[in-house]
């Protein structure tokens, strides 16, 4: 095992694929020159060159669509994002034509490709450049949608998110970038749609995933003090989703906690809430409580900030409801 940092591990991922598989590409602005916005591909362009790692305008609706349309040509590109609020300028290349690509075209046409960058926020950036997009991409049949916390499952799944035959969102943080985790010296592949448990407990699910899975772990440290024992379950894939983990942990602790980094309104916390009343909701003995950011448009205040995100605060108070713990 060897420790490296989170965009060590993207970069590890990428470099292996396109060893492997000649027709796999990466293009995005400021991947080639520059060794990516935040480092993600340093190194690539010197070893793959301009014709496989490919600066670009900033056209996001342009090279969305180039992507796409090149895996019509038996291509594999991976396209990065700086940002993936960037990627509302493409997004009709990708609800439109990446995801519905197969079926329109009766099978005739996978789309094997990768669409990466971050999401979410990312500290003082501004409404317009910290908004979670896992929910919108998740309600797109034909679209997987991964959102890994740490190194280690965003090497295993990113291989995975590359070899996939259909369009994979992978999602990523400029807050995670710098995150230190043990990696196999060896290659590995982790498996889409196969959730983790992180920390096994008795007494409270706790289900997240991407960086704010972290205040769920500071969360469950203090609580262990107060002997309450916490489960917690990262995702790791949204879209498909591990409910089977999930119900099972329910089955055993009869309490959920969901804990997501996105406005409170049709997301994925409130799939997961639907999907467990309906299917084992004799198992639970308390209403499942979910912690959202705040119903507004993120602040660029750093004291508004921090009342906006959720946080470990949030969660104890959330454990302590679902427990009926009074202090």
């Amino acid at each position: 095992m060897k420790t490296i940092q989170f965009r060590q591990a993207i970069a590890e991922a990428m470099t292996e694929e396109m060893r492997r598989d000649e027709t796999i590409y990466l293009m995005g602005e400021e991947v080639a020159e520059y060794n990516g916005a935040y480092k993600a591909s340093k190194g690539m362009l010197e070893e793959f060159g301009e014709k496989r790692v490919i600066d670009t305008p900033i056209s996001e609706a342009g090279f969305s669509g180039i992507g796409v349309g090149s895996t019509m040509t038996g291509a594999r590109p991976i396209i990065e994002y700086m940002t993936f609020n960037f990627a509302l300028v493409g997004i009709d290349q990708i609800i439109n034509n990446a995801a519905k690509i197969r079926q329109m075209s009766g099978g005739q046409f996978p789309c094997p490709i990768v669409f990466r960058g971050p999401t979410g926020s990312a500290g003082q950036l501004g409404a317009t450049h910290s908004q979670a997009f896992d929910n919108w991409y998740a309600n797109t049949p034909g679209l997987k949608v991964i959102v890994p916390s740490n190194p280690y499952d965003a090497k295993g799944l990113l291989k995975a998110a590359i070899r996939d035959n259909d369009p994979v969102i992978f999602m990523e943080s400029e807050q995670m970038y710098g995150d230190k985790g043990e990696v196999p010296d060896g290659e590995y592949i982790l498996p889409i749609g196969i959730a983790d448990i992180k920390r096994p407990g008795n007494d409270v699910t706790i289900v997240s995933y991407g960086k704010i899975i972290k205040e769920a772990y500071k969360a469950a440290e203090v609580l262990a003090k107060d002997g309450i024992d916490c489960e917690i379950i990262d995702l790791r894939t949204i879209r498909p989703m591990d409910h089977k983990l999930i119900f099972e942990s329910v089955k055993k602790t009869n309490r959920l906690v969901i804990l997501e980094e996105s406005w409170p309104f049709g997301n994925i916390s409130t799939e997961i809430t639907y999907q467990v009343q309906n299917q084992i909701f004799d198992y639970l003995d308390a209403p499942i409580e979910k912690i959202n950011t705040a119903d507004t448009p993120a602040p660029f205040s750093p004291v508004l900030l921090e009342e906006w995100l959720p946080n470990f605060k949030d969660v104890i108070k959330a454990v302590k409801k679902v427990i009926y713990h009074n202090t």
